[in-house]
């Protein structure tokens, strides 16, 4: 997905398809608070730093990111 080969490959999410998986990458090169690069099947991206990704990963963890946790009220 990425054109950048100072990306390091961590994780690509479904993977069953041929559509551009969802994927998750470290950058090296990047500034500390952009090394954590996810992109998505349409050609965009989020960068964050480690910390950032430690919390995001810490609340899936917890439940908080759960379908049901994500619904409208």
């Amino acid at each position: 997905m990425s054109d950048n080969p100072q990306l390091l490959h961590v994780a690509t999410f479904c993977g069953q398809c041929d559509c551009g998986c969802p994927e998750l990458f470290v950058d090296p090169t990047a500034e500390p608070e952009k090394q954590i690069v996810i992109t998505d099947d349409f050609g965009q991206r989020i960068q964050m730093s480690h910390d950032q990704l430690a919390d995001l990963v810490e609340q899936a963890r917890s439940g908080a990111l759960d379908a049901t946790a994500l619904q409208p009220a």
